[in-house]
């Protein structure tokens, strides 16, 4: 009986670029790894060029995902750590880790659609449907409320004031035109006041299933009241659901942002999903100087480490963070759980997220702040 050959040790990093591509969504069959050496050998290779070719005729990417495969291909080969912005697609997702590593075993299928009793930190991939229903009061409220009441900042531009820092020489002297050369009165300005950027992050894993669909219905109803909002979810992937959340069909908006999402009701993974939100210069840029809201339970089953990291870097770059869990039933909520123990001074605010009644309350509360 013969032994079985070895696979040749200058074939393992092309076997892991193909097992990569499987776990990031890339359907490879075995003959094609297997053309894919073959292509390879022929070719040489004599520089990452040639390997880029023989992926693309042999593994054969969609069009519609070249990008992500390029991307794999350099984080890979060519040891690239950065996502760059892709042009023409506003939409991302970033995978936080190996499918079926953590400490917990997957979720059993009688288990995929319970809620509340644990945190884990494998993925579970699945499909969500929302229904059907009208907007409730807390959303009309928003809707109604939010142009007026959402947090605003200084701009560069200077309008008229009665009373401001700068005098408006133009109109003083055109003004003086009119009587005479005589200046009756120092026209002023001052600078133009511009809706504050938003940032919403939603957790959407298992232990946040009961207010996922409230928590996205929340965020399409903030996007339709001012464009200033940029909405994230985090399982174990971090998946942007802006331009979905931007139709103005309830229906058709959650609709498209549940086919982005491919991580409801699995794991945990919050201090690695901030992190890739960080790493991801485009997107941490949509913090800076914003006012940042985290939709989440804090039943971390990562690395708490991680996760402090994560938020400290995130509150410095935020005018204001607010964490707001389910957890917090009172004024006075003391945190239990290691996370949200560990990061309680670094926020500004943990307040109740258990309703959507709670969370519009604080949203249009979040002008009243001013930075010391």
């Amino acid at each position: 009986m013969s032994a079985t050959p070895h696979l040749p040790r200058a074939a393992g990093a092309f076997v892991a670029f193909v097992a990569l591509l499987r776990v990031n969504g890339f359907s490879v069959a075995p003959e094609q790894t297997t053309a894919f050496l073959e292509a390879i050998t022929l070719l040489g290779p004599r520089g990452p060029g040639d390997i880029h070719r023989a992926g693309l005729a042999t593994l054969s990417p969609p069009p519609e995902r070249r990008a992500t495969y390029d991307l794999l291909f350099r984080i890979h080969f060519l040891g690239g750590d950065e996502i760059p912005r892709e042009q023409g697609d506003d939409e991302a997702t970033v995978r936080l880790q190996e499918e079926g590593r953590g400490d917990e075993e997957p979720l059993r299928a009688d288990e995929a659609n319970e809620s509340g009793d644990r945190a884990v930190r494998t993925e579970a991939l699945s499909e969500r449907r929302f229904g059907t229903s009208g907007p409730c009061d807390a959303l009309r409220r928003l809707t109604r409320e939010a142009p007026r009441r959402l947090p605003r900042r200084r701009g560069n531009r200077r309008m008229r004031a009665r009373h401001g820092p700068w005098a408006d020489l133009r109109r003083t002297l055109r003004e003086a035109v009119r009587n005479d050369g005589e200046v009756m009165r120092l026209a002023r300005l001052k600078r133009r006041a511009r809706p504050r950027k938003m940032l919403l992050l939603i957790d959407v894993s298992g232990s946040m299933k009961a207010r996922s669909e409230d928590n996205l219905r929340l965020a399409h109803a903030l996007l339709q009241a001012t464009p200033h909002v940029e909405v994230f979810t985090f399982g174990t992937r971090l998946t942007r659901v802006t331009r979905a959340l931007r139709l103005k069909r309830t229906e058709q908006a959650l609709a498209d942002a549940a086919h982005l999402v491919s991580d409801w009701d699995g794991g945990t993974r919050i201090g690695d999903a901030l992190q890739a939100f960080l790493a991801v210069p485009r997107f941490g840029g949509y913090a800076r100087g914003a006012a940042v809201v985290i939709l989440s339970d804090g039943l971390e089953r990562g690395d708490v480490s991680a996760l402090r990291d994560a938020v400290a870097r995130l509150s410095r770059r935020a005018w204001r963070l607010s964490w707001l869990t389910p957890l917090a039933t009172g004024p006075g909520f003391v945190p239990q759980t290691e996370a949200l123990i560990a990061i309680r001074r670094l926020v500004d605010d943990m307040d109740d997220g258990g309703s959507s009644a709670a969370v519009v309350a604080h949203v249009l509360s979040l002008r009243n702040w001013r930075a010391a």
